[in-house]
């Protein structure tokens, strides 16, 4: 599988996918996609890359804490949101050792991203549990 891209100059560049992707699609009214998420993440072996405005899923967050006392590298950069006196998203990873960064540049964070060990992509409309029915998170490897 051959993609064509365009980088932000707006030259053309060129790269191949080897295999053709896995791709698996959830959706979470009994929060069987935030099981897709802990299983994918109890998976990680080097590295979990998350950017996300915030998360709140317990699960999610202890699989995060338990992959990195694993060994796995883990960094999280938040929304500026989460800059604040109370308790946040950031005040837990930080709390946990986990490297956390504030994105600050732009007007809203809101990508909701988590990457593993560079080979698997999960992407969702939502991290957290506050509308569990709503969510989708699409993972591909």
């Amino acid at each position: 599988m051959k993609f064509l891209t365009l980088d932000s100059c707006g030259a053309l560049g060129r790269f191949t996918v080897l295999a053709d992707p896995k791709i698996e699609v959830y959706f979470s009214p009994r929060a069987v996609a935030t099981e897709a998420v802990v299983d994918a993440l109890s998976k990680a072996k080097a590295t979990v890359l998350v950017q996300a405005y915030s998360f709140t899923s317990p699960a999610i967050s202890k699989a995060l804490v338990e992959a990195q006392r694993r060994g796995v590298k883990i960094q999280v950069i938040l929304d500026k949101s989460n800059r604040t006196d109370r308790y946040s998203t950031a005040t837990f990873t930080q709390n946990y050792g986990i490297p956390t960064f504030i994105d600050d540049r732009h007007a809203i964070a809101h990508n909701k991203i988590i990457i593993i060990d560079g080979q698997t992509v999960l992407t969702a409309r939502s991290i957290s549990r506050s509308k569990p029915k709503n969510t989708t998170r699409r993972i591909c490897s």
